[in-house]
């Protein structure tokens, strides 16, 4: 681990279907060309056909409609597409998990404080965990992570106990729904497998990623809330280099994380697990 780690869908209208409708094609390569550009920051005409395979045509007239609606934007002096003020400002009116993220920081600056860890407050979406608030280790060398940043959530283990908190076969579904990358030579890939993990999470309260995403890296991880009681699946996680790891790890780690989850739903007015 260095000292900057970054990590990687009328009244003459036809009878409803009880099946889900067909994706708009259209639609969602405008939602994959913005996501697109809003994991790298910016890019080129040239990156986006390429990246994305689309025909430069049907490129072309998505890039304009997508700009001249403020969803994205043209640097003049380079030519390349950045997000637009539209995205900021839909961005700003999105309040899902606002009062969540409000009530955790400044519990989560405490911990941070007490352990000298990363703090990650994370939720689910689809098979990625999404970070929504961190409070970052007061150590030179730490994982750098941003608010946004989406990792996968077999590879985690705040992924893990988001998995864990929802119906088992909702969360095998999901994991058999896309391609699992094995990022470490300790990456768990197999779904079987990763249902045990998932398994043991519910059981114990906590999951673990012990070199599982980035080598020398560790993370504990535990509940905070769930779909049934705020309709968020959130988690709670603690980052670490290994070499900081004392001999109890994880169970050392599992008390504080714990008592921060607990004092988390208490400041938002919920009952305790």
């Amino acid at each position: 681990m260095t000292d900057s780690v970054t990590t990687r869908s009328a009244d003459t209208a036809p009878p409803r279907s009880s099946r889900p409708a067909p994706p708009v094609k259209s639609a969602s390569r405008a939602f994959e060309l913005i996501d697109f550009i809003a994991e790298r920051g910016s890019a080129s005409f040239v990156e986006i056909v390429d990246d994305l395979g689309l025909p430069r045509s049907s490129a072309h007239g998505l890039l304009q409609t997508l700009v001249g609606s403020g969803w994205l934007a043209q640097r003049h002096d380079s030519k390349r597409y950045t997000l637009g003020l539209h995205a900021w400002q839909v961005g700003q009116r999105y309040d899902g998990h606002h009062l969540l993220t409000e009530c955790a920081k400044p519990i989560m600056d405490a911990l941070a404080i007490e352990t000298g860890e990363t703090v990650q407050l994370a939720r689910l979406d689809g098979v990625e965990n999404v970070y929504i608030a961190i409070s970052p280790s007061p150590h030179p060398m730490r994982l750098a992570s941003t608010v946004g940043m989406r990792l996968h959530a077999h590879a985690t283990g705040i992924g893990k106990v988001l998995l864990a908190s929802i119906d088992p076969a909702d969360a095998e579904q999901r994991l058999h729904s896309v391609a699992l990358p094995r990022l470490t030579e300790r990456t768990v890939t197999e779904v079987p497998e990763l249902m045990k993990l998932i398994e043991h999470a519910r059981y114990t309260g906590f999951a673990v990623d012990d070199e599982e995403f980035i080598a020398d890296c560790r993370c504990v991880a535990v509940p905070v809330t769930s779909e049934r009681d705020t309709g968020i699946v959130s988690a709670l996680s603690i980052t670490m280099p290994k070499s900081r790891t004392d001999e109890g790890w994880p169970y050392s780690l599992y008390a504080p994380l714990d008592r921060a989850a607990r004092a988390i739903r208490e400041a938002m007015g919920l009952a305790a697990d």
